[in-house]
């Protein structure tokens, strides 16, 4: 049997733009979710959820006018308690069905069935289904309650309110109409201080009709388009925004692209019912200033769209997505024109005064910016970067490199003293870049100060060159060691200070720059940095385990399985960059034939050596008797050796191979030698044996992660 749709919408004032589209989803899916769950929908029900600035909408498939009715078996008491000897009811069991509103005839039809060691006496009755209006009801209260609203607001009910006694309603806007069809029949719901109809409201400004009386469910969108002027569904708003803003670029010419910006598209989606892309522009001299100043304050402040050439350059034109669709739209370009002009001028006001002062010249200033009540100015702070970034430049190359990371740390964070970055602060650092090669420095140093940020988030792009590298890895360092040496770590969702995009930021640097630079040691360059400001024990080697496990995090992200990651770091490899080909080879050894067993020994060995931690690596040949053990010692003396010279020259992947040869003469061993003898020196000897054997297999990772 087909059941109607479902429509249920909450007309309100403009909600959240941020939030809209969370807010939209949430509402549709906890309805369904409890209509599913009182059996007034089914799993072939299904959901479309609209969301604009002045409503919440959800449409359901295939809704049931009730729900079925449903068998309940409800257990009463043992049979011993409930029935005497003849079998009659007793006492208890007569006041127990009474309480289910039955009376004692009941009990000759009641069930008896095992429950546990004893016989117990079930209840069966059927409970009957749940109809729309209550079910309903239920589920919108529910999906209101839910919804992921960032701030409530108190609002009191408009006077003549059909529900007496209200007095004042909590939720994210003042909502002002209620719509519940079930086909073409309204289902009496009330929410909000509201009563159910079929009448909703479209556009403020152009709606044909004011109210839209919905016919029913399935009209709701075409009804809310024609008589409303409104695109009710986001997505569907949306995808119009996006086409028509790549008409009206195409229009402009020239290769002339809107900036792509998801989140600005969102935003923007949010803002309006009834979009109307409309091209603006502005004067060419304000294109002397920064393309990223511009863009930012057209986007953040007025949630324009600029548009870029085909070499992806800023130009003096820009789109406006208007909420209005009049016959002369000179009004609405003229206007955003003017609004947008004084903007612009401040940006380049900004822009002329900061580049009277040179970036040296700010170094000064930085000594009465506050860092961390703990950790002194950001003045101290490029001191403690600066000594960091030249040891690490230090190990990565030259004087030149030693002298231009000096110079890249003490400017770097000189731009957060300037006008510009004071206004637009997602600005630091490339307005850095601008003023230092308005400065006349070497662009390996003007790249650094801006490059020193990144990575800045996931998917981001690296430094570009190696003053960059030591410059970004110095700052990341100090803010990670001096945060842990103060207890200042992250808990749970809190990370105040992004250490862990710090810490991820460090990862990628390492491994994908490829640098020959060890963690450990990195880490110990920044602690000396510190110095006294380091107050917690083990600092440095909760940094290094917090580390560890921000790159296990990104390797099993990248399709690691959790064994891959776990042999792999196990060792603690210093050189992060090796990571990658530590991987490769160990999933190149699981695919070998030998790699289970070896594995699996490996584990053995281990568990072993646990419980002798006398043993050590020492094999005297006189003491090795057995033909299995002799075996095994001339087949390391063989195969190690080779394993080690593949290991040291980086070639990871043949050192685990070479040592799968090793697995028949183990298998023999563990199958023909004694291991725990009792002579004390042929037990150290056999365990001093392992012992080797351990080492030389576990130097890539460790492989009795692998074992299952």
């Amino acid at each position: 049997m087909t059941h109607p749709n479902l429509l249920v919408e909450l007309f309100v004032e403009e909600l959240p733009p941020k939030a809209l589209k969370k807010l939209g989803q949430a509402f549709g899916e906890v309805l369904l979710t409890q209509l599913r769950a009182q059996g007034l929908a089914d799993a072939a029900s299904l959901l479309t959820s609209y969301a604009s600035p002045r409503r919440l909408a959800a449409h359901v498939t295939h809704v049931a006018p009730r729900a079925a009715d449903k068998p309940v078996s409800q257990k009463l008491m043992p049979v011993s308690v409930g029935l005497d000897a003849a079998g009659n009811a007793t006492p208890a069991l007569v006041k127990k069905l009474a309480a289910l509103g039955a009376d004692a005839s009941a009990a000759a039809s009641l069930k008896r069935a095992q429950d546990g060691k004893a016989e117990a006496l079930f209840y069966e009755s059927v409970l009957p289904g749940a109809t729309l209006a209550d079910g309903l009801q239920k589920a919108l209260l529910e999906a209101i309650a839910k919804l992921p609203i960032p701030k409530v607001m108190s609002y009191q009910l408009e006077s003549g309110c059909e529900l007496p006694g209200w007095t004042s309603v909590s939720f994210v806007r003042p909502a002002h109409g209620l719509v519940a069809l079930h086909g073409g029949e309204v289902v009496p719901v009330q929410a909000l201080g509201l009563v159910s109809g079929r009448e909703t409201h479209g556009h403020r400004f152009e709606a044909a009709a004011d109210p839209v009386v919905l016919k029913n469910a399935d009209s709701y969108a075409l009804q809310l388009e024609e008589e409303g002027a409104v695109i009710a569904g986001f997505e569907a708003r949306r995808a119009e925004i996006a086409r028509q803003l790549a008409l009206a670029a195409e229009q402009v010419g020239g290769g002339a692209e809107p900036i792509q910006d998801d989140a600005l598209l969102d935003e923007v989606t949010a803002l309006v019912e009834r979009p109307n892309v409309l091209v603006c522009g502005f004067e060419a001299e304000f294109l002397e200033v920064p393309q990223e100043c511009l863009i930012l304050t057209m986007k953040a402040n007025q949630k324009y769209f600029p548009l870029l050439d085909a070499k992806g350059r800023l130009t003096n034109r820009f789109l406006v997505v208007s909420n209005i669709r009049p016959q002369d739209a000179s009004a609405v370009t003229g206007g955003n024109e003017r609004v947008v002009r004084p903007r612009l001028a401040d940006a380049k006001f900004f822009f002329d005064q900061d580049r009277r002062k040179t970036l040296a010249s700010r170094v000064p200033q930085l000594a009465k910016v506050v860092y961390h009540n703990k950790l002194g100015t950001q003045g101290e702070r490029v001191e403690r970067v600066r000594a960091i970034a030249t040891a690490i430049a230090a190990e990565m190359g030259g004087a030149d490199l030693i002298a231009q990371a000096d110079q890249a740390a003490l400017l770097a964070k000189t731009d957060l003293v300037t006008d510009m970055v004071g206004e637009f602060p997602e600005l630091q650092g490339v307005m850095g870049r601008y003023y230092a090669l308005h400065d006349g420095l070497p662009a390996p140093v003007a790249d650094a100060i801006e490059d020193h940020y990144k990575p800045r988030f996931a998917g981001d792009e690296l430094p570009r060159g190696p003053v960059g590298l030591a410059v970004a890895l110095a700052d990341k360092l100090e803010t990670l060691v001096g945060m842990f040496g103060i207890g200042n770590l992250p808990t749970g969702d809190r990370d105040p200070f992004a250490l862990r995009r710090h810490a991820l930021g460090v990862v990628r640097m390492l491994i994908e720059r490829d640098l020959p630079l060890r963690l450990s040691a990195l880490v110990g360059i920044a602690a000396k940095a510190m110095g006294p400001l380091l107050t917690q024990a083990d600092a440095q080697g909760q940094l290094l385990d917090f580390v560890y496990d921000r790159l296990a995090g990104l390797l099993r992200e990248q399709g690691a399985s959790a064994q891959e990651v776990d042999a792999v770091l196990g060792p603690r490899p210093e050189r992060l960059a090796e990571v990658p080909k530590r991987l490769a080879a160990v999933r190149a050894f699981a695919q070998l034939p030998e790699a289970p067993a070896l594995a699996a020994a490996n584990k053995r060995i281990g568990n072993i050596l646990k419980k002798s931690p006398e043993a050590d690596a020492h094999v005297t040949t006189a003491l090795l008797r057995e033909p299995a053990e002799l075996a095994l010692y001339e087949a390391m003396r063989k195969i190690v050796p080779d394993a080690d010279a593949k290991f040291d020259a980086g070639d990871y992947t043949a050192s685990l191979q070479a040592l799968a040869a090793l697995r028949a003469p183990v298998d023999a061993f563990f199958d023909g030698v004694m291991v725990n003898a009792e002579e004390a020196d042929l037990r150290l000897n056999r365990l001093g044996l392992l012992d080797s054997l351990h080492r030389a297999m576990n130097r890539v990772a460790l492989l009795e992660r692998l074992a299952g």
